[in-house]
C-alpha cells in the first residue's frame, strides 16, 4: 500500500473525518488486489459469525443449567444463618452438568480476537460496497457512489492488512474449535474439568458430594432421635416403677424375717403370738382375717395392720437398691430391661443441639423423596467440616438410641449390665435410687464458688457416656475454676470427667485440646475419647506422631501425647490455641526442676484451662502437693513452714477437688484386705541373711520371693490362685521386681499372663490386659507394680496380691484401684504377702506413717469434705509421721539395713 495514501485504521474503527477528506481513491494496485481481499474478508466474516453463534449456544445451555441449579438449591439454616445449601442431583442433571462442563472447556476469547470478530461482524456492508470498486463494475459507478465504493474498499483493504498482521486465520480457527459434547456422570460433578463450583459461585465457598445412602442414614438417625425423645418419659416412669418393685421385693424379704416383737411398742401382740403369727409379714398378709382372732376387734385389727404397714414402709424407705449379679431375681431382671429401654430416650434429653441440627437439615432430608442419587453440599456460613461434625454428632446420638432398642438389646439384660455396670448405676443415681451426700460432693467450698458451679451450664451433646452426680459437679467445678487438680480416689472416673470438660469446650467452639499422659495409657485415652465422646482423638506418640500432629493442627480434636513426646511436638502446639490441657498421673511432675515438668508447665502456661489428674498428689512429702498447686495457682499456697492440715486444705480448696470411694459409690463391692504375715522358710532365712550381710536393700526386699517353691510367700501365693479358681475369680499379682515376676510366670499354675513390665510397649500392655480379661477363672496377670498399677483398668480381676510392701502407700492404692473401681461387680480381695521378721516389718511401719500424713493433707479436700473439722484433731505422733514421710528412699534403705544388721549380728 502506498504510504502516502494509507490510513492508520484500527480493526473495528472506521476512518476518521480527516482520513475521508484526504482520500483520493484507490491506486491501480489496490484495485487489482481488492477482489481477493474482499473474498477473504467475507470468508473470515462468515467463519467468525458461525463460531460466535455456536459459542452462544454453549453459553445459553450452560446458563440455563446454572439457573436451574441455583433455583433448586435448598437453604440449610443454623442460628438464623444459611450454614449450608444442598442440591439434589439425579440422572436428569447429567446433561446440565455436561452443558456447564462444555462451557468450562471453551477457550477464552482474547481481546484482540474479540476485536477482530466485532470488526468482521460490521464489515459485511463494506464487502458489498467494495465489490463495486473492483473490476469492470467500477466503470458503471459514477460520482459519490463510486467514491463510497472505493472508500469501502479502502476499509476492507485496511481490515485485511490488520487481520493478516494478527494472524486472523489461526485466531478464527481457534475460535471455531469447540469442545465436543461429552457425558458427565453425577459422581463427577465436582471435578475441576466440570467447573460446577465456579458456576455456582455465591452459593458456597466449598462443596462436597454426598451419596443418597449417606443422606438416607441421616433420615433414619433423625427418626431414631425423635422416637427416643418421645419415648423418654414413659420409659423413665417404667424404670422407676421397676426400681421400686425391686425395693419392694427386698423389703418383703426383710420383713419376712422381722419378728412380731417389733410391733410390741405399738399394739398388743399376744393375740398374734397365740394365733401362731410370728413375723411382721404375716401381720400384713395374714392367712385369715385378724378380726376373727380371740380378743381382737375391727379397730384393733386395723391398728395391727397399720403398725405393720408403717414398719414395712420405714424399712422400704431405708432400703438401698442393690443389683446383685449373683442373685438374679425376676424383679432385678425387669429393672435392667426397663433401664435399657429408658436409656435411649434419656440420652436424647440433652440432645437439643443434635435435634436442632436435624431441624436445620430438614430440607436436605425432604429432598430424599425426589429419588436423587447424590446431594451436593455447599458450605456457606459454616464449613464442610462443621457439616461432617454435625452428621457425626447426630449419628452418635442416634446410635446410642438405636443400640438399646428392644430389638437390638441382648436377650438377657444381665449380659449388658455386666459389660457396662457403671452406666446402669448412673441411671439408678439419676432416678434417685442411689443418693449422694451433696456436702461430700462440694463440702465447705466458698458459697460463691458453689453457686457458680451450680449455675454453670454443661453441654453434653459431644459426650456419649453417662455422668454420675458427683462427676457432674467435678466437671462444672473444672469449668468454673479454669485450672484445677481433680484428685478423686482411683476408680471414680477422673478420665470421664476430663473428657466431659473437653466435650463441653468443643461444643462451645473450641477446636484443639491436649492430653499429656504416661505412654502406658495413651491407648486407653484414645479408646476412651473415641468411645465416650464424639470428639476425634489423635495419637501424637510413636513413629507417626509428626503426621498425626499435622492432621490435628488442620482438623482439630483431642491430641493424646506423652510426657516424653511433648517436647518433640512443641512446634505444632505453637501453631494452635489449645483450649485445655489435661495432665494424667500428674504426680509425675511433682519435682519442679526436671525437664519433664518444665515441658508440661510450658503447655499449662500457654492454655487458658488445665486439669491435673492424680489420686496421689503427694507420695512422700507435702512439698509435692504444694508444687502441683503452684503450677496452677501460686497465689493459694501457704508459707513453707506451716503444716496445719485443715488450713492447708482450706487454702487449696479453690483448685483441689477430691472425692473418696466410700463417699460417693454406695454400690461399690466390699474391699477385703488381708495381711498374710508369713514366717521365713529355711531357704528364705539363708538368702535374706546373705543380702543383709551384703547391705543390699533391694535384694533384702525380694529375697523371700526368689526361693522357688521353697519360699513361704510363693507357697501362699499358689494357694491364693487355687482358691481364686475355685471361687470363679481372676488374680493380679504385683511386685516391684522383674526377677520375682519372671520366676512367678513359671511357678504359678493355670493361665499366667505377663510379665507386664515397663519395657512392654503401651499397645501390647493393653492387649495383654484384654487377653487376661477374656481368660477363664483362675487366670493370673503378673505385673510390675509401677507399670500395671498405673492407668490400666483391670476390672475383670477381683483378687489382688502385693508380693512385698512398697515404699509409698500411694503405689499400693493405685494398684488396688486397677481392680476395685466403678463398674466392679465382685468384692475385691487384697492380699499383702509379708514376712514376719525383717525388711517387710520395717517398711510396713514406714508405710503406715506416710499414709497417715497423706490422710491429713490430701485424702480429704475442703471442696469435698462435709465436716473438715473432724480432721483438725492433732496427734502426738504427727511430727514423727511427718519425719517418716519426708524421709527419702535412700535414707529408708540405710536405716533398715543398719537395723537388720544389728538384729542379725552381721
Amino acid at each position: 500500500m502506498d504510504p502516502a495514501t494509507s490510513t492508520d485504521v484500527v480493526i473495528g474503527t472506521p476512518p476518521s473525518t480527516a482520513s475521508v477528506e484526504r482520500f483520493t481513491g484507490l491506486t491501480k494496485a489496490e484495485r487489482k488486489a481488492l477482489p481477493s481481499r474482499v473474498r477473504q474478508v467475507s470468508s473470515w466474516s462468515r467463519q467468525a459469525a458461525s463460531a460466535t453463534a455456536a459459542r452462544a449456544v454453549i453459553e445459553q445451555e450452560a446458563t440455563e443449567a446454572v439457573d436451574h441449579f441455583r433455583a433448586s438449591a435448598a437453604e440449610l439454616k443454623r442460628a438464623a444463618q444459611v450454614a449450608w445449601r444442598s442440591l439434589a442431583l439425579d440422572r436428569s442433571d447429567g446433561p446440565r452438568l455436561a452443558a456447564i462442563a462444555r462451557r468450562h472447556a471453551l477457550e477464552p476469547v482474547e481481546e484482540t480476537t474479540q476485536e477482530l470478530v466485532e470488526s468482521l461482524a460490521v464489515a459485511a456492508e463494506d464487502v458489498a460496497q467494495a465489490k463495486k470498486a473492483a473490476g469492470a463494475r467500477r466503470l458503471f459507478v459514477r460520482g459519490s457512489r463510486r467514491e463510497e465504493a472505493e472508500l469501502a474498499g479502502r476499509r476492507i483493504l485496511d481490515l485485511h492488512q490488520r487481520a493478516s498482521e494478527i494472524q486472523a486465520p489461526a485466531r478464527l480457527d481457534r475460535l471455531g474449535r469447540l469442545p465436543s459434547r461429552r457425558r458427565v456422570r453425577i459422581r463427577e460433578a465436582l471435578l475441576p474439568s466440570v467447573g460446577l463450583l465456579e458456576a455456582l459461585s455465591g452459593l458456597g465457598s466449598e462443596a462436597a458430594l454426598a451419596p443418597r445412602k449417606g443422606i438416607l442414614v441421616l433420615r433414619n438417625e433423625a427418626e431414631a432421635l425423635n422416637e427416643a425423645r418421645r419415648s423418654e418419659e414413659p420409659a423413665r416412669r417404667a424404670a422407676t416403677e421397676a426400681g421400686n418393685a425391686v425395693r419392694s421385693a427386698d423389703t418383703d424379704t426383710a420383713v419376712r424375717s422381722l419378728p412380731v416383737d417389733e410391733l410390741a411398742d405399738l399394739v398388743r401382740i399376744e393375740p398374734l403370738l397365740e394365733a401362731g403369727i410370728r413375723t411382721v409379714h404375716e401381720v400384713i398378709h395374714p392367712r385369715s382375717d385378724l378380726r376373727e382372732l380371740p380378743g381382737v376387734g375391727p379397730a384393733t385389727a386395723m391398728r395391727m395392720q397399720e403398725a405393720a404397714q408403717a414398719l414395712w414402709q420405714r424399712t422400704y424407705d431405708e432400703m438401698p437398691l442393690a443389683i446383685d449379679h449373683d442373685r438374679r431375681t425376676p424383679a432385678a431382671t425387669r429393672l435392667l430391661a426397663r433401664l435399657a429401654e429408658w436409656e435411649a430416650g434419656r440420652r436424647t434429653k440433652d440432645a437439643g443441639a443434635e435435634l436442632a441440627l436435624v431441624q436445620s437439615l430438614r430440607p436436605l432430608i425432604r429432598s430424599l423423596d425426589s429419588g436423587a442419587r447424590f446431594h451436593l453440599i455447599l458450605a456457606n456460613a459454616a464449613s464442610l467440616d462443621d457439616f461432617q461434625s454435625a452428621l457425626r454428632s447426630i449419628a452418635h446420638r442416634a446410635e446410642m438410641a438405636r443400640r438399646i432398642r428392644p430389638g437390638n438389646r441382648p436377650a438377657d439384660p444381665w449380659d449388658d449390665f455386666e459389660k457396662r455396670p457403671a452406666d446402669y448405676y448412673a441411671m439408678l443415681s439419676e432416678l434417685g435410687f442411689l443418693t449422694e451426700d451433696e456436702d461430700k460432693i462440694h463440702g465447705d467450698l466458698s458459697a460463691e464458688i458453689i453457686e457458680a458451679v451450680r449455675a454453670q451450664e454443661l453441654r453434653t451433646n459431644n459426650l456419649t457416656a453417662s455422668l454420675r452426680g458427683y462427676q457432674h459437679f467435678g466437671v462444672r467445678f473444672a469449668l468454673v475454676q479454669m485450672k484445677v487438680i481433680i484428685g478423686d480416689e482411683m476408680g471414680l472416673g477422673k478420665t470421664l470427667q476430663s473428657l466431659a470438660v473437653l466435650a463441653h469446650l468443643h461444643a462451645m467452639g473450641a477446636s484443639h485440646t491436649l492430653v499429656v499422659c504416661p505412654a502406658a495409657v495413651v491407648t486407653n485415652w484414645v479408646r476412651e475419647t473415641d468411645s465416650k465422646t464424639t470428639l476425634i482423638p489423635h495419637r501424637l506418640h510413636g513413629n507417626r506422631r509428626s503426621k498425626a500432629a499435622k492432621i490435628w493442627v488442620e482438623q482439630g480434636g483431642v491430641a493424646v501425647t506423652t510426657y516424653e513426646t511433648l517436647n518433640t511436638i512443641q512446634p505444632f502446639l505453637d501453631q494452635v490455641e489449645v483450649a485445655c490441657v489435661v495432665v494424667d498421673e500428674a504426680h509425675m511432675i511433682k519435682s519442679p526442676r526436671t525437664q519433664r515438668t518444665e515441658r508440661v508447665r510450658r503447655a499449662l502456661d500457654a492454655s487458658e484451662r488445665a486439669i491435673l489428674l492424680t489420686g496421689t498428689p503427694m507420695e512422700n512429702r507435702i512439698d509435692e502437693f504444694r508444687n502441683l498447686v503452684s503450677y496452677l495457682r501460686p497465689d493459694l499456697l501457704l508459707s513453707a513452714d506451716e503444716f496445719n492440715p485443715h488450713r492447708f486444705r482450706k487454702q487449696v480448696a479453690p483448685v483441689y477437688l477430691r472425692r473418696n470411694q466410700e463417699d460417693v459409690l454406695t454400690e461399690l463391692p466390699d474391699l477385703v484386705e488381708v495381711e498374710d504375715w508369713l514366717p521365713l522358710s529355711p531357704a528364705d532365712e539363708r538368702a535374706y541373711a546373705e543380702c543383709v550381710r551384703d547391705g543390699n536393700f533391694m535384694a533384702m526386699r525380694q529375697a523371700a520371693m526368689l526361693q522357688g517353691t521353697s519360699s513361704a510367700k510363693v507357697e501362699r501365693l499358689i494357694e491364693i490362685v487355687g482358691e481364686a479358681e475355685e471361687n470363679g475369680r481372676r488374680v493380679i499379682v504385683f511386685s516391684h521386681f522383674r526377677k520375682v515376676l519372671d520366676d512367678l510366670v513359671t511357678l504359678l499354675p493355670g493361665e499366667v499372663f505377663g510379665p507386664l513390665t515397663g519395657s512392654v510397649p503401651a499397645e501390647e500392655r493393653q492387649q495383654m490386659v484384654d487377653e487376661f480379661s477374656a481368660a477363664g477363672h483362675g487366670a493370673v496377670l503378673v505385673t510390675q507394680i509401677v507399670a500395671g498399677g498405673v492407668g490400666l483398668n483391670i476390672q475383670s480381676a477381683s483378687v489382688v496380691v502385693i508380693c512385698e510392701p512398697q515404699l509409698k502407700p500411694t503405689i499400693e492404692w493405685q494398684a488396688i484401684a486397677r481392680a476395685r473401681r466403678m463398674g466392679q461387680l465382685q468384692s475385691v480381695q487384697v492380699h499383702r504377702l509379708l514376712s514376719e521378721v525383717g525388711v517387710d516389718q520395717r517398711v510396713h511401719d514406714i508405710l503406715a506413717a506416710k499414709a497417715e500424713l497423706f490422710d491429713d493433707f490430701a485424702r480429704v479436700s475442703a471442696t469435698a469434705a462435709s465436716s473438715p473439722e473432724a480432721y483438725e484433731t492433732s496427734h502426738p505422733d504427727d511430727a514423727v509421721a511427718a519425719l517418716a514421710a519426708e524421709a527419702s528412699d535412700a535414707e529408708i534403705a540405710r536405716e533398715v539395713v543398719a537395723t537388720e544388721r544389728q538384729r542379725l549380728g552381721v
